[in-house]
């Protein structure tokens, strides 16, 4: 089983695609071979769940949209500014809620947006101006490949 434990201890599990406190992003065919910087992007809970906004009234849980993440950006649950016990989940889920009643457009209500509206309501970093742009470019800048991920020694 690969794993990786991230700050807190949590560990992060590639074989069941757990990614605790990680915005995950997987490649869209052919959109994503002529774009590479578009592709599916998705939130998960602290115990590494994957909640992703995959079509109109619909938010997958633990079954990405377009497969398995292919990069992970570990974020900081220390960073969350919001109140509250279980404030990531809460977030997370409050999102995902709220994106169950949206119509999916691809270019302005979509995967990412889903992801920037859980990062608003935890006031992530303090801030509450995550959108599409911020999140490309630090999943872009901080996104790491999963395949990338060192081997637990037993």
């Amino acid at each position: 089983m690969k794993q990786y434990h991230g700050s807190g201890g949590v560990a992060m599990d590639v074989e069941r695609s757990r990614f605790p406190y990680c915005v995950v992003w997987t490649p869209i065919p052919v959109l994503t071979w002529f774009f590479p910087i578009i592709g599916h992007m998705g939130i998960c809970t602290s115990t590494g769940v994957i909640r992703d906004f995959a079509g109109p009234y619909f938010v997958s849980e633990d079954n990405m949209a377009f497969g398995k993440p292919a990069k992970y950006w570990k974020l900081d649950p220390a960073q969350v500014y919001a109140s509250g016990p279980n404030a990531w989940d809460t977030a997370v889920h409050d999102a995902s809620e709220e994106y169950k009643h949206r119509m999916h457009n691809l270019c302005c209500d979509n995967c990412h947006s889903h992801v920037a509206l859980a990062l608003n309501l935890m006031r992530y970093n303090n801030s509450t101006n995550w959108n599409m742009v911020t999140l490309c470019f630090f999943c872009l800048l901080y996104g790491k490949y999963v395949r990338s991920l060192p081997r637990q020694r037993g």
